[in-house]
């Protein structure tokens, strides 16, 4: 069965730092992409951050850009968000959220609905104060 459960939401300040975690069971990291996505209140969810299924390449939403970074290490099945120089703009709720047919990065930086995507976590909540 898959599964993705992510953690690391919290409170904090504007300027701040927090590392988010998505740990994956019921298949192997190695073979699929990954993305990050988020949804504010009254907001359409949207992508963040994704590693390609195609080549494991980095892509970011722009208005993150130089303030976060996607990772994963296989072994542990588990990608991370690091996230600097938070705004209060970043206050969302994230996910994680794989496919096996489809990139992720499609629905993060090449316009395709994230819909297309079919397994996703419950989200972490992230919230920034000004």
């Amino acid at each position: 069965q898959v599964r993705l459960v992510e953690s690391g939401g919290d409170l904090v300040q504007a300027g701040g730092s927090l590392r988010l975690s998505c740990k994956l069971s019921g298949f192997a990291l190695d073979y699929f992409g990954m993305g990050w996505f988020r949804q504010a209140p009254g907001k359409e969810r949207e992508g963040v951050a994704c590693l390609s299924s195609r080549d494991g390449s980095a892509s970011y939403a722009d208005s993150v850009k130089g303030r976060f970074t996607i990772s994963r290490v296989n072994g542990e099945n588990t990608v991370y968000l690091q996230m600097n120089s938070l705004k209060p703009e970043d206050t969302a709720r994230y996910y994680c959220a794989t496919d096996f047919e489809t990139d992720p990065c499609n629905s993060v930086v090449g316009g395709i609905t994230v819909n297309a995507i079919d397994y996703w976590g419950r989200g972490t909540l992230v919230t920034v104060s000004s």
